[in-house]
């Protein structure tokens, strides 16, 4: 156009993805945030206490710079990895190195393929899956030494809690009940590619052995119920109607079939299965700690309703607060009990015939 001036149109460019060395880029839906401070990786594989006899289960390794520290000082190393790209990345980097007979890549979802023998394991993991992934590994056979793993910090925190911490919650006891657990190291997000948007936090895991004789799935139920409202009394919680229901008729069944002690030990006996019970934590991460009291009024009105009930209904719960007398427990909440603790008061509760699954 006469005395016009020319726009030239700008193209707007895409905005860059991360992408590490072979040019894939980075999907974050899968948790891929790869270490790249080598002190840390460093840190970590030390902290291990890794064997030159050891076979050590890596999961997660992506380009393989973890991987390359655990192969200069294990025997081998098993390495599970979904992403193809990772797993082909990771081949390639190996390929014609004197560690590449020591390393073995298994393409797949570490919480379905089944895992082989392996003494350590150490992982930088997706943390969509560390609840599951955790109970999975204390699940395995045979037992291993022990599992180094980055965790998002707030459940790495609650999987250390002690008994009066606030973030101390059913995930903190079923764990403990199968392992010691400690914190080694607090990790900040700057020390990943991409940077995740919470910091993380290295913990050691080491399985009990023997497991505690206990049956899991009663062990699961009760803290159900305990830590439902983990800072409500156990007399509270035990008074509620629903509760009371719920045992009565586990009560009646199992006296129905009358069940010999031999036969309940026999279903009581620990089964590496079972631990699979415990795995479901989803609720726990989500608990917040006043949601004791918007429940108040509900509790008091399931009190209120036990009032005036039929005399065999108030013979159970005669029952059940005899057993919570019993070990001096009626004012005591769950978020202040001991594994010794709550081992005794299942113990107490099975000894008179109630169970909880």
């Amino acid at each position: 156009m006469a005395g016009g001036k020319i726009q030239k149109k700008r193209h707007q460019q895409a905005p860059q993805q991360q992408r590490w060395g072979g040019g894939v880029p980075f999907e974050k839906s899968k948790g891929q945030h790869i270490l790249k401070n080598p002190m840390l990786v460093e840190t970590i594989v030390q902290k291990s206490g890794i064997k030159p006899t050891d076979v050590v289960l890596e999961i997660g390794p992506g380009t393989g710079n973890l991987t390359k520290k655990l192969l200069e000082v294990a025997k081998s190393v098993v390495a599970v990895e979904l992403d193809p790209r990772m797993v082909l990345e990771l081949n390639r980097r190996f390929q014609g190195t004197p560690h590449s007979s020591r390393l073995k890549v298994i393409q797949g979802d570490v919480l379905k393929c089944e895992l082989p023998y392996f003494d350590i394991c150490v992982a930088n993991i997706p943390y969509q899956i560390s609840s599951p992934l955790t109970f999975k590994l204390l699940a395995h056979r045979p037992s291993f030494r022990c599992a180094v793993i980055m965790f998002q910090r707030e459940f790495a925190m609650r999987l250390v809690a002690n008994p009066g911490d606030n973030l101390y919650c059913r995930l903190s006891v079923n764990t403990q009940l199968l392992a010691r657990v400690f914190h080694l190291l607090k990790v900040g997000r700057n020390n990943f590619r991409p940077p995740p948007k919470v910091d993380s936090s290295v913990v050691r895991i080491e399985p009990r052995r023997p497991l505690p004789p206990v049956s899991f799935k009663e062990w699961d139920g009760l803290m159900r119920l305990c830590f439902n409202r983990k800072n409500k009394t156990l007399g509270s919680i035990f008074r509620q109607k629903s509760v009371l229901s719920l045992l009565e008729k586990n009560y009646k069944t199992l006296q129905a079939l009358q069940l010999t002690q031999k036969e309940q030990m026999e279903e009581d006996k620990v089964s590496s299965e079972d631990v699979a019970v415990l795995a479901d934590m989803v609720e726990d991460l989500g608990m917040g700690n006043n949601s004791d009291e918007k429940d108040d009024e509900e509790m008091q009105v399931d009190d209120t309703d036990m009032v005036g009930e039929a005399s065999e209904g108030s013979s159970f719960k005669d029952k059940v607060l005899g057993v919570l007398r019993q070990g001096d427990f009626v004012e005591k909440r769950a978020a202040k009990l001991t594994q010794v603790d709550f081992l005794c008061l299942l113990s107490l509760f099975n000894k008179e015939g109630i169970h909880f699954s």
